[in-house]
C-alpha cells in the first residue's frame, strides 16, 4: 500500500498498548496514531483530531471500564460509520462473534494471535473491509445453524431480489456506485437506493455487515477477495 494505515489502540491494559505499539514499530505500512486506556477517553480524543490524523482502523478491547468494548463499538458505529473496527479479546466465542458481526465489526482476533495473523488482519481490513480466519468461518457458520440466531443476526423483511444480489456482489468487490451503475446499466442514484434498501432489508449497519451477509448466504465468497 502506498499510504500508511493509521491505527488507534484502545485497551485498559498498558502492557497491551505498549506491546502492540512495539509489535508494529517496524511495519512501514502501519502507524499507531492514537492510544487510549478506555472508551470515553478515545471518543474525547477523536473529537480533537485533525482529519489528516484520524485513524483508519480502531483496535478495541472488549473488557474495559467504565465503558466496555460493546458500548464503545455501538457509539463509534453511530458517530463514525466509516471507521473500521477490529476487536482484540481473550473472550473468543461464537455468540460474541455473532453480536460483533451484527454491529458491523471488521475482524475479531483473540489476544493470543500470532504476529502474522495480526498484521494480515490489519492490512486485509484496510483493503477489503473485513477479515475472517478459518476459525471465524467455522464459529460463524456454527452460530448460524440455528435459525433463531440467524434471524437475530439479520432480520430480513423479505428476500433480496436478483438485482439487489447483483448490487451486493459488486459492492463486495469494492466497486463504486458509478462503476456499479455502468455495469448494471442503471443510474448511480438507483444504485444508492438499492444500497440503502439492502441495508434496511438485512438490518446491517454498514457495508461490512452487507459483505458478511453475502458470505453467510453464499452470495459472495471470500476466496474472490
Amino acid at each position: 500500500m502506498n499510504s500508511q494505515i493509521k491505527l488507534a489502540l484502545i485497551d485498559d491494559e498498558q502492557l497491551i498498548l505498549e506491546g502492540v505499539k512495539l509489535l508494529l514499530s517496524n511495519e512501514k505500512n502501519i502507524s499507531v496514531c492514537l492510544t487510549a486506556g478506555n472508551g470515553q477517553d478515545f471518543i474525547d480524543n477523536l473529537t480533537t483530531l485533525p482529519s489528516a490524523s484520524f485513524p483508519d482502523i480502531a483496535l478495541v478491547d472488549v473488557q474495559m471500564q467504565p465503558m466496555n468494548g460493546f458500548e464503545l463499538v455501538e457509539i463509534l458505529k453511530e458517530k463514525y460509520p466509516d471507521l473500521k473496527i477490529i476487536i482484540l479479546s481473550s473472550h473468543y466465542k461464537s455468540s460474541i462473534l455473532g453480536y460483533m458481526v451484527k454491529l458491523g465489526v471488521s475482524a475479531f482476533l483473540p489476544k493470543n494471535s500470532d504476529k502474522k495473523t495480526f498484521i494480515e488482519a490489519i492490512t486485509t481490513v484496510s483493503k477489503n473491509g473485513v477479515f475472517f480466519t478459518a476459525e471465524d468461518h467455522q464459529m460463524l457458520f456454527s452460530y448460524m445453524n440455528s435459525s433463531s440466531k440467524k434471524k437475530s443476526l439479520f432480520e430480513m423483511e423479505d428476500e433480496l431480489s436478483e438485482r439487489e444480489k447483483d448490487v451486493v456482489k459488486l459492492i463486495c468487490q469494492e466497486y463504486t456506485n458509478n462503476e456499479i451503475a455502468e455495469k448494471l446499466f442503471i443510474s448511480p442514484r438507483t444504485v444508492e437506493s438499492h444500497r440503502q434498501r439492502i441495508l434496511e432489508k438485512i438490518g446491517a449497519k454498514n457495508t461490512v455487515g452487507m459483505v458478511i451477509y453475502a458470505i453467510i448466504n453464499n452470495i459472495f465468497s471470500l476466496e474472490r477477495i
